[in-house]
Order: structure tokens, then sequence, then C-alpha cells
């Protein structure tokens, strides 16, 4: 009883943080046009209130069990060696919490010495003390989870705090190395792989580890990084809400009639999902079921709509406002607008590519071809339109001219919790919306909680300039940036076959996007490329979350959604070669409308 109201507790303390979020951006834009005044310090609030929900998120992420992590080869294992290498992980994932804690804390006093205060003569330093305090909480959460019985989680504890001693006395700093690789290697969640690897880094170059800390810090405070919780927030209303219903309704009056009607539908109608809610897999869930049996009723065998579901579920990955576009903006330090408006005619080139091969596999069979109904056209339409008309809320805001990154976003997500709360009724104020915003709070801590470690481990990278000279090395070995640009397919490839999405975007990024600038490639395509090649390793094995999510879905053997996903696999490989030698699709937007 006492775990569930410490769960509703949390749930509710996030509801709260990115219900703020959204009001205070909007009555600061309202008082700014109709008042030319604001709130005092309105920017420096949204920005902590992310710090609040990256910790409060990663804090339920690891209630939850389900935090990322960079490999999952540890589930390959037997059962007895698996447990075991459970404990292991789990212990060492604690004893970089707890080291993640003291950087934290040596950060808070340092700033707590300063006397610097957020607004309205609060001290800074409490609002940072969620750092380290976070960082406990989420290590003695993942000893909780280490084994079924208390004595697989005491052993784990007490082999966390055997290596915390060990490491502090005797700087074990190669051997720490070593254990920390097989423990990624067995499961070991990301943000302790990243966090463990910036901490012994810094301690073998006697830099103190309150660097980490800072560095986390300075990301999740970022003007920009609120655009990623808000969005998702929208995505995660509609999602949850009766959207899915009525979205697949409006695209099947609209495309239904045509030859490969129900694959254009399917194409389109997740991409509209994905763009919302991101590399989450939401899309599948929310819409696999009503796509199946329109495909399976217009004349596609269960294998082919498999496979199209499968494989358009990560359609939306380059449409704004899509996390993955926003996430690779704020790493790579390139405007969202930018990306945002680089991702629409790659983005379009991958979803005619899906409906064009759907339109192709439809001729295997026989059946009547619906006609045209206008009047349930219009009718959808009518029934849809303020769902409809979120995406262009989110454009017009942020592109007319009228609001920030930040106020669009929030905007956004207001509009999608009215429509689907008030005007819909879809989702109860006190029964559905905490436990919505509580998953969009799951998704987005654990994001931030693996990038604001890896930042620290980014700052060693450029400090040590070894992105340096990985960028020279590269340009001396490959000459042509054709060439380097196959290669970074390839690399990608494999990337996606290993690396969850958010992962691979945190940790690859800051080493390619040097690279590519050496070789004269510009940030955007370089960006678009990157999304491009990680939406393709949605389909790719062992980490490909849409395959693993279509078994569950549809309760097939995972060897059977894998041979159903081959052909679009194929499909959106090809996809991702124009967009990779075309560098015009990229760059001609943001040139044409970014002036």
């Amino acid at each position: 009883m006492k775990q569930g109201r410490l769960a509703a507790t949390e749930n509710v303390i996030v509801s709260l943080a990115l219900a703020a979020m959204i009001l205070v951006p909007l009555v600061e834009a309202t008082l700014r046009k109709l008042f030319q005044t604001g709130i005092s310090g309105s920017a420096s609030i949204v920005q902590h209130l992310t710090l609040i929900i990256g910790v409060m998120g990663g804090a339920v992420a690891a209630r939850e069990n389900r935090l990322l992590a960079l490999s999952t080869l540890g589930k390959l294992l037997k059962d007895r060696w698996r447990k075991s290498g459970d404990v292991f992980s789990a212990s060492l994932a604690a004893a970089v919490c707890g080291y993640l804690c003291v950087a934290g804390v040596q950060f808070v006093l340092t700033e707590r010495g300063s006397g610097h205060t957020l607004v309205y003569g609060l001290p800074l330093w409490i609002v940072q003390a969620l750092i380290p305090a976070g960082f406990a909480v989420i290590g003695l959460r993942i000893l909780g989870h280490a084994a079924a019985a208390w004595t697989g989680r005491a052993i784990a504890a007490a082999t966390a705090a055997a290596m915390m001693l060990l490491c502090a006395k005797f700087a074990l700093s190669t051997a720490a190395l070593i254990l920390l690789a097989v423990a990624t290697l067995l499961g070991l969640p990301a943000f302790a792989s990243m966090g463990g690897m910036a901490l012994i880094l810094f301690w073998r170059i006697g830099d103190p580890i309150a660097t980490v800390a800072i560095e986390h810090y300075s990301l999740v405070i970022n003007p920009v990084l609120p655009t990623m919780p808000l969005f998702t927030l929208a995505g995660y209303f509609l999602a949850e809400g009766g959207a899915p219903q009525r979205l697949v309704r409006v695209f099947a009056a609209l495309f239904g009639s045509l030859r490969g009607g129900p694959a254009i539908v399917t194409a389109v109608a997740c991409a509209f999902f994905t763009s919302f809610t991101g590399g989450s897999g939401v899309t599948i869930l929310a819409l696999g079921g009503l796509l199946m049996s329109v495909l399976i009723s217009q004349r596609y065998s269960e294998r082919d709509a498999l496979g199209l579901i499968t494989g358009a579920g990560s359609l939306g990955l380059l449409f704004p406002p899509c996390l993955p576009l926003i996430l690779y903006a704020i790493v790579a330090n390139v405007e969202i607008k930018a990306m945002f408006l680089g991702g629409l005619l790659p983005g379009m080139v991958m979803l005619i590519a899906t409906a064009a091969w759907g339109i192709f596999i439809q001729g295997r069979g026989s059946g009547s071809q619906p006609r045209f109904d206008l009047k349930e056209a219009g009718a959808a339409l009518w029934l849809a339109k303020w769902e409809l008309l979120l995406p262009v809320v989110a454009v017009v805001a942020l592109f007319g001219g009228f609001a920030t990154p930040v106020e669009a976003a929030a905007l956004t997500a207001f509009c999608a919790f009215l429509v689907e709360t008030v005007i819909y009724r879809d989702l109860h104020l006190t029964r559905d919306v905490p436990r919505v915003v509580a998953e969009c709070g799951l998704l987005i801590g654990g994001v931030l909680l693996i990038q604001g470690v890896a930042l620290g481990f980014t700052n060693y990278l450029v400090t040590s300039e070894i992105t340096i000279h990985a960028a020279e090395w590269t340009t001396s070995t490959i000459k042509s940036p054709w060439i380097f640009l196959l290669v970074l397919n390839l690399f990608l490839l494999i990337v996606g076959c290993l690396m969850e999405i958010y992962v691979a975007i945190i940790v690859q990024a800051p080493i390619l996007v040097p690279i590519g600038k050496a070789y004269g490639i510009d940030p955007i395509h370089l960006g678009i490329v990157f999304l491009a090649n990680l939406e393709l390793g949605y389909l790719t094995p062992p980490v490909g979350l849409n395959l693993i999510l279509s078994s569950y879905r549809f309760n097939k053997p995972l060897p059977e959604v894998l041979r159903s996903a081959v052909p679009m696999a194929v499909v959106l490989a090809v996809g991702v070669l124009l967009i990779t030698y075309i560098p015009w699709l990229t760059t001609a937007l943001p040139r044409w409308l970014g002036q």
C-alpha cells in the first residue's frame, strides 16, 4: 500500500510539473502579446521544471524497471547465468549511482556557497539538490530489481558498496573500465555505462567528478530542451485518447478507394502518430489492431499486413515535431527549425516508398475495391477536425513567428489536452491524465538521464581532443565524402541493430558531427541521414523495437515478424540511400524557408 501511495505521489508530481511547464510559457506569451510584459524569470522556471521532470521521470523509469540499456545480449543467456548477470549489472549500476550522487553533492555544495537564486528569492541549490537525490533513489531502485529474492538484492548491495570502496581507495580505473564494458554487454542501464565511463575517465586525468554533475545540470536547463517533453506529451494524449480510431477513419475515407489505399492509410496514419509520439513504439500499440483489420479486409495477406505495419511504425521520425529531431538538434547544436524543415522531404520519401510497396503487393488476390464516399469523407474529417489541426497549430505558431519553440510546444500540448479531455472526453481528468502524463515522464526522464551524464563523457572527448583525432584519422583514411557517407550508413545500420535510438543519438552524434564537418557535409543533411538510418534500425534485430512490439501486439513469434518485415526493411534502405546521396532533399527547404 505504501509503495502504491509513493508511486501515485510521484505520478502527481510529474503531472504537476508538466502542467506548469505548459501554463507558464502560455501565460508568458499571452502577456507579452497583449500587455508587453511577462512573468519574471519564466524561462528559468520552465528550464528547472525540465530538471524536475528529468529527475522524477528517471526515478519512475527505475521504479518500473524500464531504464534504457545499450545492449540486450544479457537476455540471451541461460536462466542461471542471466540472473547472475542481472545481479552483477545492478551492483555496478548502483555503484555508479553512488558516485554520481557524490558528484552531485559536491556540485550542490559549491552552488550553495555562491548564493544564487532561481526566482523570487528561492535558493538555486535547493532545486539543484534534486540531482544527487534522484541518483540515490535510482540506485536504490536498481538494487530492488536486481533479483527476485532478498538474498540476491543483498548480494548486489554489498557488491556495490565494495566496488565503491575499492575504486575510492585504489583508483582502479583500468579494472573498472573492463568491468563496465562487461556489465554494459550484459544489459547495464545506458546512463550507468555513460556516467561510469565519464567518472572513470575524469578520475584518470585528475579532474573532479563534480564535472559530471555540472554538465548534467547544464544540459537539463538548456533553453530549448522543454520542447521535448511538451511535444511528446501532446503525442501521448492523442495516442491514449480516441484519436487512433478517428484518424484511421479519416485516412481510410480519403485514400481507401485508391489501389493500395489501405497501405497509404497505414503509412499516413503511422507517420502522423509517430511524429508526435517519437520512437516510443506507441504507434504500433495504438494503431496496430485497427490497421491490421483494414489491410486484411482489402486483399492483403496476414504476412504482408504484418510487415507493412511493422515497417510503417517508425515513419514519422523525420517529421516535425518528432522527439528524435529535437534531441539531435540539441546534441549536435543545430537549429530546431532547420531540422524540422530538413526532415520534411526525406520523410515524404520514406512515406511514399512505403505506400508504393503497399500498392505493389496489393495485387495478390481478388476482391472488390471500395468506392470513394464523399459523405463519409466529410463526416470523418469533421469528426477528427481538432486532431488534424494540431500539426497546423504547431507549425503556424513556430514558423509564423508567433511563439518561441517552447511556447509552440506548450500550445500544442495544451490543445491536445483540451481536445482529448474536454472536446471528445476520451480521457478522464483524474483517472486517465495522471497515468498518461506519468508514462510520458518516464520516457523523457529515461532519455534525459542518459543525455545528462553522457554530456560529461562528451566533455571529456572534447577536452582530450579525441573527436579532433577521430576526424583527422577518418579524413586521412577516406578521401571521398561520398565513400564516407556509404561507410557512415553501414556503421549506423550496425548502431541501429545494437542501440536504442535515443541512446544512439546521445552517444554517436557528438563524435560524428565533427567528422561530417571535416568532409564539408551540411550538418542538417548529416543529421537527417543519421536519423533515417536509425529509423531503419527499428526493423533490425536484436534491438529493433518495432519487431518486438509487433510480436507482442499481434502475438506472433519474433522470427515470423522479422521475416514479414524484411521487404519493408529493403524498401526503407532504398529510401535511406536516396536521402544520403541527394542532399537537396534535406537542404532545399531550410535554405528556401529558413531565411
